[in-house]
């Protein structure tokens, strides 16, 4: 047997659906669902911080980033607090680091605010001797500027030589930041693919 349980994580606390249905060609199909509303938790904010099951946490971050929408500084303020937070329960590495991505996908602050956000953790973390969450942010930024250089190489290749084999293209999508760098100098010269990647 499943059960289906709707969590409805709009702003309207009127808007609570408990089933979906619809006709096609004489047909009916039709699904009554239990239903919990994020919204009825607000007054227990504090509460839920204070909580120890992993969804409290979440539940909190989903709150308060209904309250900081239009508030960066109190945003920042609340991000801040759900990541201490993180630290100072029994949790393991892994899990710190999923809900870390899980409030950071929530809770978007403008760049100054987000370069102090990882300014502190990378403290708080040093402090803690845990370096879990600013280690992920670090790979994800080399990602960053690796698939930007990647394709830009692309571009200028197949620019100068047309459709690139396959082959060049397995070695493009593999390529370290070193690799691209030193393709993209010896393209400046290069007359051939061959002279580029050998």
């Amino acid at each position: 047997p499943v059960a289906t349980l709707a969590v409805l994580a709009d702003e309207s606390l009127n808007w609570r659906p408990e089933g979906f249905s619809y006709h096609l060609f004489g047909s009916q199909m039709s699904l009554q669902f239990a239903s919990v509303k994020i919204l009825d938790y607000a007054p227990q904010l504090e509460n839920l911080l204070k909580n120890p099951n992993p969804f409290a946490l979440v539940t909190a971050a989903h709150l308060l980033t209904q309250r900081t929408r239009k508030d960066v500084k109190a945003r920042y303020t609340a991000k801040w607090q759900l990541a201490k937070l993180l630290y100072e329960r029994d949790w393991g590495k892994q899990q710190i680091i999923d809900l870390f991505a899980v409030i950071d996908w929530l809770m978007t602050l403008p760049p100054e605010l987000e370069k102090k956000l990882w300014t502190s953790i990378s403290e708080l973390e040093r402090n803690m001797k845990m370096p879990y969450v600013t280690s992920i942010e670090r790979i994800g930024i080399e990602q960053g500027i690796g698939r930007g250089e990647m394709m830009l190489l692309r571009r200028m290749l197949t620019k100068r030589f047309g459709e690139l084999p396959e082959a060049i293209e397995v070695r493009l999508s593999k390529a370290s930041i070193a690799d691209l760098e030193l393709w993209g100098d010896r393209l400046l010269d290069a007359k051939t693919l061959t002279e580029i990647f050998n």
